[in-house]
């Protein structure tokens, strides 16, 4: 990966969090406690290391609530902060970072400098105000032991599994941190009736039979999850969700057809789970079939795009199981016919 491509992807995965974490306490604006959320959760050495001082996203969101607080305070306001509520910004829209905050991720990007989470991870701990020591030291940690663990996590090599190029197939991978143990991860992307929650293409599917199937029906979203309407041809209102493969609390792949589309071509995500420290590593791999004959040298020009497409929209799978351990309530488990475990 490029250091533009990096840095692009690293801003937007920073962006997303950092905005619901604003979103939970009614803020518009994400500002460098936001940013340290988000870092917190990161899949990247940055947020190895903020987690290998002993950090949680629970602690931390904490220590910020704590801050504010005494910061109304000593301006005389004793009336206190709301509690935190649901994340509500992939629901309203409107978010944007503060100008320091904004300044901080561009000069991670600037010159002699990765673009990546480190880089804004050093930023953020030499930013002036304060602030971010200030968190630290209510989490039990200080700038420099951050630092220390953020050299020890770079230093260590980063196994990837390896993908290989199939012939006729375009693939898109991510990968996410999950503040939630294996376990439970599990229970959410190995349930049909819980694909909505995670998948958002999918509005809902219809899981009412002997519990020995492997084939569901289910429903397209015609509405964003603002509410605003989706324009969806009408051969892709109905789905048909398959259960291609599964290894308990390992891997799961599943597969979504549209059965009245003239041209079926299935896309699979196939989602491995590994325990890490604080959580779950979630690797998310989406996978389109190509098109075949004449219509592939047309399509030859678009695969750049195609590829990024699939890079986004396998990101988006991914920041969703990880949003939904992040809001205040997971809900309950909507199938509980999973299937078992070794």
């Amino acid at each position: 990966m490029s250091k533009l491509s990096r840095a692009a992807a690293t801003s937007q995965t920073l962006s997303l969090v950092a905005m619901e974490e604003a979103s939970r306490l009614g803020l518009r604006e994400a500002d460098l406690e936001h940013l340290l959320l988000a870092l917190v959760v990161s899949d990247q050495p940055a947020g190895v290391a903020l987690r290998s001082t002993g950090i949680t996203l629970a602690d931390a969101r904490t220590a910020v609530e704590s801050l504010h607080s005494e910061q109304l305070a000593s301006l005389g306001i004793s009336t206190g902060l709301p509690d935190a509520g649901r994340i509500v910004s992939h629901e309203t829209g409107g978010y944007e970072w503060t100008r320091r905050a904004s300044d901080i991720i561009g000069r991670a990007a600037g010159r002699g400098r990765a673009g990546d989470a480190a880089a804004v991870l050093r930023e953020l701990l030499a930013e002036p105000s304060g602030l971010v020591t200030d968190l630290l030291e209510r989490l039990g940690t200080t700038p420099q032991q951050v630092l220390a663990e953020l050299a020890r996590a770079e230093a260590e090599p980063r196994p990837r599994q390896a993908r290989p190029r199939a012939r006729g197939v375009a693939t898109g991978a991510v990968e996410t941190f999950v503040p939630a143990s294996v376990d439970e991860v599990w229970a959410l992307v190995s349930a049909p009736g819980r694909v909505p929650e995670w998948y958002p293409s999918i509005a809902s599917v219809e899981t009412a039979g002997s519990g020995e199937e492997t084939t569901w029906a289910a429903r397209t979203s015609t509405t964003d999850s603002s509410g605003k309407p989706l324009r969806v041809r009408p051969d892709r209102l109905r789905c048909q969700v398959e259960l291609v493969d599964v290894t308990p609390r390992t891997r799961v792949r599943w597969r979504f057809t549209y059965p009245d589309a003239a041209v079926r071509r299935p896309v699979v995500v196939e989602i491995a789970l590994a325990p890490t420290a604080g959580g779950t590593q979630v690797s998310v791999v989406q996978t389109w079939v190509r098109s075949t004959g004449w219509r592939a040298v047309v399509a030859a020009p678009l695969r750049p795009l195609q590829r990024a497409l699939l890079w986004l929209a396998a990101s988006q799978t991914g920041h969703a199981i990880s949003r939904a351990f992040r809001q205040p309530h997971l809900p309950a488990d909507r199938d509980s016919a999973s299937y078992p475990q070794e």
